[in-house]
């Protein structure tokens, strides 16, 4: 079986130093000390790194181009590494020590599984106060609980924080300011590592402090991660969708719209999911109860158009186990419990395989 990376370098220094990166990323790796010893694994091995001892070498043998070559170097601003990068194709360059924590995320990437792609969803109410962020949270605790590895994005920087509501606020871990200006590929393992969890479900919320924008860049290169180490990411999206949510929104495979079966929330939802529709291409309703007027949910759904994906009915033991920390508890039972066991069982998903290392 083919490693994930190779390295391609007779220089003990740059050797030892991939390879203790190597066993920080969980990532195996073969060593060609010659090029020639490079040639049976050249095309199959996801990501090589080339040391710069090597590089004229491998230009002058001629290797066929491809992609997810590195150029490694010590730190050195002489532009003949430069030009030894542009002789091999390599596609970047990485230095060392400086670019030590971006060539882990790159092992680590290589080492995961080409096939992963989770499922993502969307949550957002029609009015405040509708219940999302419970619903978002209800949702990823059920799927944890049904061995779906889950994240729970909370894209609301003004909405309190999710971890809030789970018990999570004092837990060790990464928020949204901490990945704000993050670009390119980032690995799934490194993502799941870094954010506070419960069980099989992650969380990545915001700090109760003054918002840190965060680029779309950075947006983009956590979903991408996500979808690639978590069997379910589901993202709580503010009415007032900014770039995060409208991110999301595009990720999505399906969008559920949370309406309180009162007549205004309705003609609220009407204006909202026009907005959403731009952005979504499977918007869903679930209507939450009581209904103080007796609107029923086929007459919401047909004024909005949309299909209806369930009636969740209030559970009046929730606001008090809010307040109290006791949320994850209460919702091992209940209306919140079932109605979410449903609508996850509805989306066929299948946990993924684990390493034995993962499952122990």
């Amino acid at each position: 079986m083919t490693s994930p990376a190779m390295i391609v370098s007779a220089d003990p220094a740059i050797v030892d130093d991939l390879l203790r990166l190597a066993a920080a990323a969980a990532a195996p790796v073969e060593v060609a000390r010659e090029v020639d010893h490079a040639r049976p694994a050249w095309h199959t091995t996801p990501l090589v790194l080339v040391g710069s001892d090597l590089a004229k070498d491998l230009a002058e043998t001629a290797f066929q181009r491809r992609s997810g070559v590195v150029l490694v170097a010590p730190c050195t601003d002489t532009e003949e590494v430069y030009k030894l990068a542009v002789q091999i194709g390599a596609q970047d360059l990485a230095e060392l020590p400086r670019d030590e924590a971006w060539l882990i995320d790159a092992l680590a990437t290589a080492a995961e599984p080409v096939n992963g792609c989770g499922t993502t969803i969307c949550v957002t109410g029609s009015v405040g106060g509708a219940g999302v962020s419970v619903l978002s949270a209800g949702l990823g605790l059920s799927a944890a609980r049904q061995g779906l590895r889950t994240l729970l994005i909370d894209g609301d920087p003004l909405g309190g924080g999710l971890d809030l509501v789970l018990g999570l606020e004092n837990h060790d871990g990464a928020r949204w300011p901490d990945f704000a200006d993050r670009s390119g590929r980032l690995s799934a393992a490194t993502l799941r590592e870094a954010l506070p969890s419960l069980g099989d479900l992650s969380v990545l919320s915001w700090q109760r402090k003054e918002p840190v924008p965060v680029s779309v860049d950075a947006v983009r290169s956590l979903i991408d991660a996500a979808v690639r180490g978590y069997d379910l990411v589901v993202v709580d999206v503010p009415r007032y969708v900014g770039e995060l949510g409208r991110t999301a929104l595009r990720a999505a495979h399906a969008t559920f719209l949370l309406v309180p079966a009162e007549v205004r929330a309705t003609m609220a939802a009407e204006l909202l999911a026009s907005m959403l529709r731009k952005d979504t291409t499977d918007l869903r309703l679930i209507v939450r109860s009581p209904a103080p007027g007796g609107l029923t949910t086929g007459v919401i759904a047909e004024a909005l158009d949309l299909p209806l994906a369930g009636l969740l009915e209030r559970d009046r033991r929730l606001p008090a186990a809010l307040d109290q920390g006791d949320f994850v508890r209460a919702t091992r039972r209940g209306p919140l419990s079932e109605f979410c066991t449903g609508l996850v069982y509805d989306l066929g998903l299948q946990p993924s395989e684990r390493t034995t290392e993962e499952a122990a």
